[in-house]
């Protein structure tokens, strides 16, 4: 099974920024698909970004464009850069991947084989 793990979740002050980093052991092929989720308390799972390794073409949700970048430097390593963070911005942030066709890999699929245990952020 691919191992996913997140860090550098954290809590910072309304419109300060984070970069989140997700890392795998395993080298994930160039049909994977990427993703960052949130999930705040007593609210569903959002996908906010995703990227299809391959061709590297990024997709960002409404509710954080212009604000959250998706990118990656290694075929191990991928992060989700936030800025402008707001009070809602708040909840627990999981990355996720699964081999994917370059249309379904948007921020509104969910059904990812692989996910990482989540980390915190809080914006106050």
């Amino acid at each position: 099974d691919v191992q996913l793990v997140e860090s550098w979740g954290g809590s910072v002050q309304a419109g300060g920024s984070l970069r989140l980093t997700c890392t795998t052991a395993d080298r994930l092929h160039d049909d994977f698909c990427w993703g960052w989720f949130r999930q705040a308390p007593g609210k569903e799972r959002e996908g906010v970004a995703s990227m299809y390794s391959s061709s590297r073409t990024t997709y960002t949700a409404d509710s954080v464009k212009g604000r959250f970048t998706i990118s990656r430097d290694a075929k191990t390593m991928w992060y989700l850069q936030m800025n402008s963070l707001k009070p809602e911005d708040t909840a627990s942030y999981y990355c996720a991947a699964n081999k994917l066709s370059n249309r379904n890999c948007r921020p509104g699929y969910t059904d990812y084989d692989y996910w990482g245990q989540g980390t915190q952020v809080t914006v106050s």
